[in-house]
């Protein structure tokens, strides 16, 4: 742009005549005269004086100098009458000027209304560039930009020294999670939209990348086959697997086919950028989908399985899983065998697998089956150890009298612990010879020191069953001795049954008074003549000591006590309670077990069917049948 001279101003009124300075553009003073200079001195000053002036113009670029910095505006030199000013914020790095540096400035106005100069730099560096970037909007090509700071919907972008957006959806292919780690790199962009008047420019990274993926693909679409091998660059992760890029065109290493061992995470193998070697597993072109994998590139680990573990076979493994029936632990990468809650210890009732084993401990285990169609191997961590109930016949044989500690109470019997871990059950049948148990709590109390017998041991079946009258000898053959038939006695009422009365004699010794052999009014029943605790005298009829079991008659019933007791006592009510849930449910099968192996003379009860008054005392006896009926 051609120089030329700014436009002079009106001079002053000369106080006296002054030399003609037809010369010069500017006027001399008259009160310079009075220094005493010549008139060629003047001219030579005035000279000097227009070559520090520069000939500008409203919005030109000039070249302006730095004198200074502060806080809020960067002062320029231009060469003018006055210094200028521009705003730090058009200075990318103000921290960065120093004075003397040299700088480009648009100057849009000579003087303001303050007579200060209006300088832009922003503006001049958008005109220094602005053919640049207009010829490659026109001719559609590429520019090369930086990313600068992240702003609402995108990026601002470096494009020659001017800012341009880049919209969030042009960034690149796929939504990008994390916009901050790509600021600072520098990429290729298309300008997308261009408005000189408002100084926009939009660019775009998306049109770059998507015309090299047709390229790519169309090139892929001709040698990319199922089954083939190639390398790829891990580029993005996900919870469900990995990105490789392929080569301008993305697979997808899903998470399952990662590894035939348990994977939590796609990072626990792959991480960004690192090189791969994948297996084409499907195509997919109008889709634009690609499934590789990275497992298939290993055997198959369940081949061969039975060969490599063998059941009976011991084996060491990672706990990888915890559930509430059991333990995952992996043999290798691929095969995981699992430990049932009821394979981890011979003794230990097991509530949870927590208890014996924690995820990523080293655990010894015996192959107890395999299948490999199924892909399952069960293991078993107490196969480790001898069956402690394989031993115990030999060491506790039929009639050995051992001690123990009462564990805990049912309905059917007490549970006493023979060793750590391995209980028998005394049934409520084996407890006295003489007295009916309605419940254990009557003999014995929870956490009770007793002695009992060994009746039986059942080691497939994990049963003990325990005798506590065992320590005596059955006393029924001389009851008969000392209860001999017509002998009178007293007994009070324990109970009442079907048919008849149960009556306590003392000494645990109970008799029985069927129906009609109790004295009560016509149509009346015992409940309501008699109640529990009442007394009344009795004559022996019967003793049969092969059935224990005494038959009596009752021939006046006592006067009622003044508070009759309780049918089962408050410490059977409290020992029912106490029972812990489940265990009678878990035992019905050992009370089956134990009730058949009970001889019929400890479990029978006598219910004798009605009689008339005048029935002999045999006729009252009721049948085996109809005692087990009654029970």
């Amino acid at each position: 742009m051609p120089e030329s001279s700014p436009e002079p101003t009106a001079p002053p009124e000369p106080v006296a005549a002054a030399p003609s300075s037809e010369a010069s553009a500017f006027p001399v003073r008259q009160d310079l005269y009075d220094e005493g200079y010549s008139d060629d001195e003047y001219q030579q000053m005035l000279e000097l004086y227009e070559g520090t002036l520069q000939s500008i113009q409203e919005g030109e670029i000039v070249q302006s100098k730095v004198l200074r910095v502060t806080e809020s505006h960067v002062i320029l030199d231009v060469g003018f009458k006055s210094e200028g000013a521009v705003p730090v914020e058009e200075f990318k790095d103000p921290k960065d000027i120093s004075p003397g540096e040299e700088v480009e400035v648009l100057l849009e106005r000579l003087e303001d209304e303050e007579g200060s100069m209006v300088l832009s730099k922003k503006k001049a560096d958008f005109m220094r560039v602005w053919e640049k970037i207009r010829h490659a909007y026109e001719n559609d090509q590429p520019v090369d930009g930086t990313l600068q700071k992240k702003i609402k919907g995108g990026v601002v972008v470096d494009l020659m020294g001017v800012d341009a957006f880049l919209p969030g959806s042009q960034i690149a292919l796929r939504r990008v999670p994390n916009i901050d780690e790509l600021l600072g790199h520098s990429y290729q962009f298309k300008i997308i939209k261009l408005n000189k008047r408002r100084r926009n420019i939009v660019v775009s990274r998306r049109v770059i990348l998507e015309s090299e993926r047709a390229d790519k693909r169309e090139h892929l679409m001709k040698e990319l086959q199922v089954e083939q091998v190639r390398k790829g660059i891990v580029k993005n992760i996900t919870d469900f697997g990995a990105f490789i890029d392929l080569g301008g065109v993305d697979g997808l290493l899903h998470i399952t086919d990662m590894s035939w061992g348990r994977v939590s995470h796609p990072s626990e193998l792959v991480e960004l950028g690192q090189e791969l070697e994948v297996k084409v597993l499907d195509i997919d072109w109008d889709r634009e989908r690609i499934s590789l994998g990275l497992k298939q590139l290993h055997a198959y680990p369940w081949e061969k399985v039975t060969e490599r573990y063998p059941v009976g076979a011991r084996v060491q493994g990672k706990v990888v899983s915890i559930t509430n029936y059991g333990a995952f632990v992996e043999l290798e990468p691929g095969i995981e065998g699992l430990v049932h809650i009821s394979e981890m210890s011979w003794t230990r009732s097991v509530r949870h697998p927590s208890k014996v084993v924690s995820i990523g401990e080293t655990i010894e285990a015996v192959v107890l089956k395999v299948d490999p169609e199924e892909e399952k191997i069960s293991l078993g961590i107490k196969q480790t150890e001898q069956d402690p109930w394989m031993m115990l016949p030999m060491k506790y044989p039929v009639g050995t009298r051992i001690s123990g500690k009462v564990r805990n109470l049912t309905s059917f019997g007490a549970f006493v612990e023979i060793e750590p871990g391995i209980d028998g059950l005394i049934h409520i049948s084996d407890m006295s010879w003489t007295k009916r148990v309605q419940h254990p709590s009557e003999i014995v109390k929870k956490g009770d020191s007793v002695e009992v017998v060994i009746l039986n041991i059942d080691p497939d079946n994990k049963r003990i069953s325990l005798g506590l009258k065992q320590l005596q000898d059955d006393p029924w053959l001389s009851i008969a001795e000392t209860h001999p038939v017509g002998m009178e006695l007293e007994g009070q009422i324990v109970r009442y049954q079907e048919g008849g009365i149960v009556f306590d004699l003392g000494n645990d010794l109970e008799g029985y008074v069927p129906q009609s052999q109790l004295p009560l009014p016509v149509g009346k029943s015992a409940e309501q003549v008699t109640q529990v605790g009442q007394g009344a005298s009795l004559k022996v009829l019967e003793v049969d000591p092969i059935h224990h079991r005494i038959i009596l008659a009752a021939t006046e019933f006592l006067e009622k006590p003044p508070e009759p007791p309780a049918d089962v006592s408050a410490e059977t009510v409290a020992a029912e309670s106490e029972s812990p849930e489940g265990v009678e449910e878990a035992a019905s099968d050992d009370t089956d077990a134990l009730r058949a192996e009970t001889p019929d003379e400890a479990t029978a009860d006598v219910t004798p069917a009605d009689a008339t008054s005048d029935a002999s005392p045999e006729d009252d006896v009721p049948s085996d049948d109809a005692e087990k009926a009654s029970e």
